[in-house]
Parts: structure tokens; C-alpha cells; sequence
């Protein structure tokens, strides 16, 4: 049995701080004692609060929203920025360098990027985003993990404020063109023959950035609402923005998740459907159209008039 130890705060394992209660929770993703249909009983009172992620974004529900600006991120081309890529036994998990920060986007202020680490299914046998839109679920989902400048990286401070942490959400799709896939993806997914069991942690070279991570994805284009970690204990703390356009990588590198990396030893099994299910709808807000756009709507609808008018 592939038994996980987390903190009662969750975010020992989610971001790298030394602020962490020793009270602790066993729970996992493969066992039917202590996978995420028990959280809500063993990681009880917040995984079976009443905002939990994630959750499935219907498009057509999203409420319009003028303050969901662009963000601005700091240090997020800075190619020495990824310190150290670890096997936490239910993810794979990068840390951040000092100084990587995001803000703008309707956030209060300043967060701090503390990490990032991933959510996959069963390679190319099954998807393994965590939220979905529209019932879509995406091979892969990546996770952003920031806290409140204010707090210092103090995450103990951060779960107890309803917004104290920003998490922000990257679909990872199927890109077709594998010649034209960002370089960045063959050099992260390099490190997972490194960091094969559960608690082996590798530094990284300089190289690749957050930035380079994230090409191709139009960063001004989200979902937002306010919800959960996604991991006990579940902390409903977390200002969620989900963004829009996936970022493409080739199936491949995708299918090495679930084919490298294991939940414990080199006898385990290896590391698959490490993503909690979906949760009860939340409001959702995202950016109004543009003037483009509803004009695009406004002459799609008076054609659609016309030929019932004209029939």
C-alpha cells in the first residue's frame, strides 16, 4: 500500500517552507483506502468544505469580468529560476528561486511563485487534468503554487487566509508537430529517470525558464474563482486562475510521467491518475469579449434572423 504523509496544512508538500504543523494525514491516489473518495472523511473539515477544486468549468456560466486584467510576471524568464525537480511520491514537484513572483490579473498584491508540479492519468491510455471545461479533461495539467508577498512564504499564515495562496493552472495538450515542440519540455521531462522513487530530489542546470515552460500560451486569456487545494487537507484558500489555451507538448514526453516516475520504490507501481475528481461548481468569471468578438455575434445572430425570416 503506497501510504503518502502530508501536513494537516497540506502545503508542506506543495511548497517548499519550513512554516508546517507536525500534525499529520495519511492519504493517496491508488488505494481504495486512502484515495479521494475518502478525503472528505479522513481529511476532514476542509476536503469536504463547501469550495473545493477543482471543478469543471462550464464556458457559457462564466460571468463577464472588466478587473481580470494581465498579470505581470516577474523572473519568469529567468533560465536559473527551476532550483531542484523532486519525486514527492504523488507528483512531480519543481522549486523556485527567490524573486520569481506574480502579480496584476485582479490579484490583492504581490504573490510569490514558490513552485510548480503536475497532474497527469495513464500517458496516452487515459487523461489526468484536474479541472476540466466544458467536460473536457486534458492529458496533463500544470500548477503554479504562489503565496501572498505579504506573508513571506509563511504557509501556515497563507491557509488561513481565504485568498492567501494563487494558484495558477495550465492545461498541457497533444501537440502533433513534435519538430516544433519547445525544447524546454525534452529538458524537464530529462530529470524524471533521475528522480524514479519517491523522495529523491535533483538539482537543476540553468537553462530553461518558467516562460519557456509556458510558450505558446496567451496569459491574458483565463477562468477565475476562488477555491481549494487539491490535495489534503484541502485548504479553501486558493484564488484559482485556470487559463484558457493549453500549452502543446508531444504525447511522448506526456506518456514519460506515467511510464518513469513511481509512487514509492523501484518496486512500486509507477506514479498514474495522480489528479483528484471533480468538485461542485463554482462561480467562474473570466474576461468580457471583445468588441470584435460581439460583433462577430451580434452579425452571426441577425444572419441566423434572416434565414428563419426569409425560410
Amino acid at each position: 500500500m503506497n501510504w503518502f504523509v502530508v501536513a494537516a496544512v497540506a502545503v508542506c508538500v506543495l511548497v517548499p517552507s519550513a512554516h508546517c504543523a507536525s500534525e499529520t494525514i495519511a492519504w493517496c491516489y491508488n488505494e481504495p483506502s486512502c484515495n479521494d473518495a475518502t478525503w472528505p472523511t479522513i481529511a476532514a473539515p476542509f476536503c469536504n468544505g463547501t469550495r473545493q477544486s477543482p471543478i469543471n468549468i462550464v464556458s457559457a456560466n462564466a460571468t463577464a469580468d472588466a478587473n481580470l486584467t494581465a498579470f505581470t510576471f516577474t523572473n519568469y524568464g529567468n533560465t536559473s529560476a527551476l532550483t531542484k525537480i523532486e519525486n514527492t511520491g504523488d507528483t512531480v514537484k519543481v522549486t523556485l528561486a527567490d524573486g520569481v513572483k506574480v502579480s496584476g490579473g485582479d490579484l490583492s498584491e504581490a504573490y510569490d511563485s514558490l513552485q510548480f508540479h503536475l497532474h497527469w492519468g495513464n500517458g496516452s491510455t487515459s487523461n489526468g487534468s484536474e479541472h476540466t471545461v466544458d467536460g473536457k479533461r486534458y492529458p496533463m495539467e500544470l500548477h503554479i503554487v504562489n503565496s501572498k508577498g505579504s506573508y513571506n512564504k509563511n504557509t501556515t499564515l497563507a491557509v488561513e487566509d481565504s485568498t492567501g495562496l494563487a494558484a495558477l493552472g495550465f492545461f498541457i495538450d497533444v501537440k502533433a508537430n513534435t519538430s516544433a515542440q519547445p525544447a524546454s519540455w525534452n529538458t524537464l521531462t530529462s530529470y524524471l529517470k533521475n528522480i524514479t522513487e519517491k523522495g529523491t530530489t535533483v538539482s537543476m542546470a540553468p537553462g530553461i525558464s518558467l516562460d519557456d515552460l509556458l510558450a505558446g500560451v496567451d496569459r491574458t486569456k483565463y477562468y477565475r474563482y476562488l477555491g481549494s487545494l487539491t490535495t489534503p487537507s484541502c485548504n479553501e484558500a486558493v484564488v484559482w486562475t485556470v487559463f484558457k489555451d493549453p500549452i502543446l507538448v508531444s504525447q511522448d514526453l506526456i506518456d514519460l510521467f506515467a511510464s518513469t516516475v513511481r509512487f514509492s520504490n523501484s518496486t512500486s507501481s509507477f506514479m498514474t491518475n495522480v489528479y483528484r475528481n471533480i468538485q461542485k461548481e463554482q462561480p467562474v468569471r473570466t474576461q468580457p469579449a471583445s468588441s470584435a468578438t460581439r460583433h462577430t455575434l451580434s452579425l452571426m445572430s441577425l444572419i441566423l434572423l434572416l434565414g428563419k425570416f426569409l425560410a
